[in-house]
């Protein structure tokens, strides 16, 4: 079976190219970083070579081979910025993207083999690789995940879709200590790629010697220490706490849980309950070296404060105080203090290369909880007159300094699936229509002030939150949006929350809209939330089908003909082994996406920005920026460094 990776662009880089080298560096002698040298000499850890695998990931530094020491310091944003620290740290996975975000490679996984039908995948591991504890990491951890957890379901009510296949949760096989086959019930031609992606970790993420005593398969007993425990009710919640989970802020909060990331939690990983700066040092049983055998990390230590919005974090970018970093402070209003402060504050800029598709879409529920409401956002005439009254030009002009062009969703126009109705349609300003279609629609009635009227007489309106700490630009949109509405007659209330109260919201299923950056500009066939029910947290235009689809049906409510037709494609793409039939499928989900249009969007995202200090090495000046890459871990910062 050849493997491939669904038409993403492939982006070049400045200088040498990042990779690895698949062979081990017999002839060398290992080293390793001063204050570990001096605990072997004391007798507090084994070797460095007892240390690595047998046959540690050798790593071609980006520039160069670098020294060891210093601290790279960044800043979160809010109580709630699990995912920075994912982004940097946490990329452990089976598979992970080359730097380019062109293809998967070895990670974890020290090689691979796909069965003819590509329904098996036989994984071979790093013989003598170690959690951070020093304990052995072997195929009984992937089997622990597989057979306790994934179908455990009190673990897992409804096993997480990336390991299922036609309704059949994957199964595992143990063949060796070092050797594991992963089995799905029909063929799975996405597999890699969605290893490669940051929440299909879990196969690797728990050590079954550490967190088999929260499982009541191992530990009678476990109740007690749920009884014991505050504010947890069952053994699965005090896993989560104690283990974490991929994208929680519980996977940093305990120091004690062995991990395989090049850094590990010393300090603050609870800072979701107050703590104000992470601090996260060296793990000494990390299992890459670079091409001198020296292993990795370089740095000693990563220390991430908390910050409460986003303009601290760009006062501290400009003060100095970060030393790599795009997360939170990316938009490209931030671009011409960077350049201003840049001397002095010795950084120079990231250029991120944007893999979105739009800068802000506008998510209408179209499983809202009102029949009056979700009657109104399902009538395509009203989402096309809303479409039409926005003058993105304006938006763009004032919110985004000129840069992009109205814009729906989907792949971008270099791209190779790229939908221009999908993209385009209803993107000019033409308040005239958008009235003409309103009354067409059957919402002509006015109130006294004029703005239109529902059926059962209430005023035409739209209460939307954002989360005005990580997006302030999607504040400054709507409060346009909203004064170009106001002149066909809708009115828009604007709100800004906090981020978990924003999803708590949306998780519910109680709002009239949501707003987010919209992925799939060169990921869409990663990041098909906006064209598919497939996301329970992203999906926000019909979270209940998404979780039909995630329950086979149990669960949630039926999607519409349309969503059920494109659902049933979708799981033909992630079957499909050919490329170009893969692809093909994937055409046929846009162009139904793009007749429905449940989605608009503003404008085309522009590239972002970030910061990096001059001095600190190996740090490409251009990175995707992508949540499915994502960025920066596939540039492995484990080899950053800090120049003499």
């Amino acid at each position: 079976m050849t493997v491939f990776w669904r038409g993403l662009r492939p982006l070049t880089f400045a200088g040498a190219a990042l990779g690895v080298m698949l062979s081990p560096l017999s002839a060398l002698a290992y080293q390793e970083a001063p204050a570990l040298a001096e605990r072997v000499a004391a007798g507090d850890l084994p070797p460095v070579e007892e240390r690595l695998p047998e046959s540690p990931e050798v790593v071609t530094p980006f520039e160069s081979v670098g020294t060891y020491g210093g601290k790279i310091r960044r800043v979160l944003g809010g109580s709630n910025d699990h995912n920075s620290i994912l982004r940097f740290i946490g990329n452990q996975g089976l598979t992970r993207w080359k730097p380019d975000f062109s293809e998967v490679i070895p990670n974890v996984a020290e090689s691979w083999e796909v069965n003819e039908e590509g329904s098996e995948f036989t994984f071979h591991l790093r013989a003598g690789m170690k959690w951070s504890d020093g304990e052995p990491f072997t195929a009984d951890d992937i089997l622990f995940f597989v057979n306790d957890l994934l179908h455990n379901e009190e673990f897992y009510p409804n096993p997480p879709a990336r390991f299922v296949v036609n309704g059949e949760a994957m199964t595992a096989e143990k063949v060796d200590d070092y050797t594991v086959i992963l089995k799905f019930a029909a063929p799975y031609g996405t597999f890699l790629t969605e290893l490669a992606t940051p929440l299909a970790q879990e196969p690797v993420l728990w050590a079954k010697h550490y967190c088999e005593q929260f499982h009541p398969t191992y530990n009678a007993d476990v109740q007690s220490m749920v009884d014991e425990t505050e504010a947890v009710e069952d053994w699965p919640a005090l896993f989560r706490l104690k283990c974490g989970e991929v994208e929680a802020p519980n996977r940093w909060a305990n120091a004690e849980r062995p991990t395989l990331d090049p850094w590990v939690v010393v300090e603050g990983g609870e800072y979701n309950a107050g703590a104000t700066q992470v601090v996260m040092e060296r793990n000494p049983y990390f299992w890459q070296v670079d091409t001198d055998g020296n292993q990795l990390p370089y740095i000693d230590a990563v220390e991430q404060n908390v910050a409460q919005d986003n303009e601290t974090l760009v006062l501290e970018a400009i003060a100095g105080n970060i030393d790599m970093q795009r997360r939170r402070i990316s938009g490209l209003a931030n671009k011409p203090v960077f350049a201003e402060n840049a001397e002095k504050a010795g950084i120079n800029i990231l250029d991120m290369v944007n893999s979105n598709s739009n800068t802000m879409a506008i998510h209408f529920n179209h499983t809202h909880k009102d029949p009056v409401m979700r009657e109104m956002i399902r009538n395509k005439l009203v989402r096309e007159a809303l479409s039409l009254a926005i003058d993105r030009e304006e938006i763009i002009d004032i919110v985004y300094q000129g840069q992009g062009i109205p814009w729906q969703i989907g792949p971008r126009p270099d791209h190779g699936l790229y939908n221009e109705q999908l993209g385009t349609q209803f993107t000019d300003y033409d308040p005239d229509r958008a009235n003409e279609l309103l009354d067409e629609a059957g919402y002509a009635e006015r109130d006294g002030d004029g703005y239109r009227l529902l059926p059962d007489g209430r005023r035409f309106t739209f209460n939307v939150q954002y989360t005005g700490i990580e997006q302030p630009d999607w504040g400054d949109s709507l409060e346009i949006i909203s004064e170009q509405w106001e002149e066909i007659g809708v009115e828009l209330n604007i709100s800004s929350v906090e981020r978990s109260i924003y999803y708590s919201r949306g998780e519910a299923n109680e709002h009239d809209f949501m707003v987010w950056g919209a992925p799939g500009g060169l990921d869409p066939t990663l990041s098909p939330r906006d064209v598919l029910a497939v996301h329970p947290q992203a999906s926000w235009f019909a979270i209940p089908w998404t979780r039909w689809y995630l329950s086979g049906g149990a669960d949630g409510e039926e999607p519409s003909e349309s969503m059920k037709k494109r659902l049933e494609l979708y799981d033909a793409f992630k079957k499909e082994a050919d490329q170009d039939k893969a692809l093909d499928i994937f055409r046929e989900i846009h162009q139904m996406a793009a007749d429905e249009m449940e989605i608009i969007g503003i404008s085309l995202a522009p590239n972002l920005v970030g910061v990096v200090k001059k001095d600190l090495g190996n740090v490409p000046p251009s990175i995707p920026a992508s949540w499915m890459y994502p960025d920066p871990a596939p540039t492995l910062p484990a080899t950053y460094y800090w120049k003499k």
